[in-house]
C-alpha cells in the first residue's frame, strides 16, 4: 500500500570494510557542519567522468551504502547495459563565492571536492518486460503503482537487478543533497542529452534505514505544489534478513530455528552427510568460476534463468564476467564472492553473493537438478550460511522477494521503498 511521506530517521547500519585508499567515513551529524543546498551546484555526468577516488571516499561515507553501491558494479553494469539507459549521474560540489558575492562552480570535478553522487539514469523500464530482455527471476512478485513504458523515466543509476540503491555523502548533507537534487530535477533538461523534462522521477531500491528516504520525501513534498507534483511513497518489496549469533555457533544458530525448520535441515544434512563430507569453499571471481555458476544456474532454471540464450541474457552474462573480472582486480577488498558446495566431491550447488565483513548478501544460485537425493537447495544453502556463520558475519541477507524458502532460515523482512514522483502537468 501507498504510505505517507515520513520524515523519521531510522539509525542506519554502519558499513565495514571501506575501500582500500578511502580516507576514513564522514558521519557527521552536528547541526553546525550540515551543508547547505544554496551552497551546492549539480554537475550532469556520465559516469566515466567521475573520479574512482572520490567515488571510493564517498563510499565509505555512507551508512546505508552496500555492494550495490560499488564502483566496481556500477562500472560492470553500464559496461553490459550502456545500450539500454542513459546515464545522468549527478555529482554536487562546494560552490564558491565570486566577485559578484554569488556562489559559482568552476565546472571542474575535483575528486576532493564532491560532496555527493546520485547515480541516475534514463530508461523506459527499470524491470525490462519484452520477452528478448526479461527475466522471471529476481522480479518482484509485489504489485507496485504502475508507470506506463512510453514515460520518459528517471531512475536510480545502475539499478536493473540491484536490491539495494541509494546516495553517496555524508549523513550530515544528505538534506541538503536532496534538496539540491529535486532543484536539478524541477530545471530544464540537460542541453547536452536533448532529453525533454521527465514524466516521471521513480527512484527504488531505497532501505528502511538509509537517512535519503525522508530526506529525499521532505524534499520532493516540499517542492511538489510549486511545480505541480504528485508524490507517492510505497514499500517496493522486502529483503528478507537472518540475524546470525555473535559466537558462530552453527547449534546455537538452528536452535532459534522453529522446530520444523531445524528439523528438516538437520535430516537432509545428516542424509548428504552419509554419502561423503559437504564442503563449502569460496573460488576465485575467474571466467571459469561464473561460467561454472551460469552453467549450474541455467540446468536448474532454463528459460526462467537469469542467462537464457536471449539479448537480455546475453547482457547478464556480460555483467557478471565484467563485475567478476572488475573484483578480482580488487584483490583483498574485493566483496564478491563465488562459491560452491560438493558432497563427497560432487558439485551440487553454486552461489554468487557479496561479503562485506559484517553481512553475506545472498545474490542467486544453481542447483545440480540430477542430485535431488542430496537436497541440493537446502544443504547448499545450510552450508554456505554455516561457512559464513563461522566467518564471523553477524547478517545473512537473503535480498529482494518474499520466497516462503527464506523465512524457513529465520529471515525477518526488511523493506525497501520506491519514491514515485509524476508530474501533473506537461511543459
Amino acid at each position: 500500500m501507498p504510505l505517507p511521506i515520513d520524515t523519521t530517521i531510522s539509525p542506519p547500519h554502519t558499513p565495514s570494510n571501506p575501500p582500500a585508499g578511502a580516507a576514513e567515513p564522514d558521519h557527521r551529524t552536528d547541526a553546525a557542519e550540515q551543508t547547505d543546498a544554496a551552497d551546492l551546484v549539480c554537475h550532469s555526468v556520465p559516469f566515466e567522468a567521475i573520479p574512482r577516488d572520490a567515488w571510493d571516499r564517498l563510499l565509505a561515507a555512507t551508512p546505508a551504502a552496500t555492494p550495490f553501491s560499488r564502483w566496481t558494479l556500477h562500472r560492470a553494469w553500464w559496461d553490459a547495459y550502456g545500450d539500454t539507459a542513459h546515464q545522468q549521474y549527478l555529482c554536487l560540489t562546494a560552490a564558491r563565492p565570486g566577485p559578484d558575492g554569488e556562489q559559482h562552480s568552476d565546472g571542474d570535478l575535483d575528486a576532493d571536492e564532491l560532496v555527493a553522487i546520485v547515480p541516475l539514469m534514463h530508461r523506459h523500464e527499470v524491470e525490462p518486460t519484452d520477452a528478448a530482455t526479461r527475466t522471471a527471476l529476481r522480479h518482484s512478485s509485489r504489485q507496485v503503482s504502475a508507470v506506463s513504458p512510453d514515460a520518459k523515466a528517471i531512475f536510480m543509476g545502475a539499478s536493473y537487478h540491484a536490491d539495494y540503491a541509494t546516495a553517496l555523502a555524508a549523513p550530515a548533507d544528505l538534506p541538503a543533497v536532496a534538496q539540491a537534487l529535486v532543484a536539478s530535477l524541477a530545471g530544464p533538461p540537460d542541453p547536452d542529452h536533448g532529453h525533454q523534462p521527465w514524466d516521471v522521477v521513480d527512484l527504488r531500491r531505497l532501505r528502511d534505514d538509509d537517512p535519503f528516504l525522508p530526506a529525499l520525501g521532505s524534499a520532493f513534498q516540499d517542492a511538489a505544489a510549486t511545480h505541480e507534483w504528485q508524490v507517492l511513497r510505497e514499500e517496493e518489496d522486502v529483503c528478507p534478513v537472518a540475524t546470525l549469533p555473535g559466537d558462530g555457533d552453527w547449534e546455537a544458530y538452528l536452535a532459534g530455528l522453529s522446530k520444523k525448520s531445524r528439523h528438516e535441515i538437520r535430516r537432509k544434512m545428516r542424509r548428504a552427510e552419509s554419502v561423503g563430507p559437504v564442503d563449502f569453499r569460496l573460488v576465485e571471481p575467474s571466467p571459469e568460476a561464473v561460467d561454472v555458476f551460469i552453467d549450474l544456474h541455467q540446468t536448474r532454471w532454463g528459460q526462467e534463468g537469469l542467462f537464457p540464450a536471449t539479448p537480455g541474457g546475453d547482457r547478464s552474462r556480460r555483467f557478471l564476467h565484467r563485475l567478476a573480472e572488475l573484483e578480482a582486480a580488487e584483490g583483498e577488498e574485493g566483496q564478491l564472492q563465488l562459491g560452491r558446495v560438493e558432497v563427497g566431491g560432487r558439485l551440487i550447488f553454486a552461489t554468487v553473493g557479496f561479503d562485506d565483513g559484517t553481512t553475506c548478501y545472498f545474490y542467486n544460485a544453481g542447483m545440480e537438478p540430477d542430485a535431488r537425493d542430496l537436497s541440493p537447495g537446502v544443504t547448499g544453502t545450510a552450508a554456505y550460511v554455516r561457512d559464513r556463520l563461522a566467518a564471523g558475519r553477524r547478517r545473512f541477507d537473503f535480498l529482494r522477494g518474499n520466497e516462503p524458502y527464506k523465512y524457513e532460515w529465520g529471515a525477518v523482512d526488511e523493506p525497501i521503498h520506491r519514491l514515485l514522483i509524476s508530474r501533473t502537468v506537461g511543459t
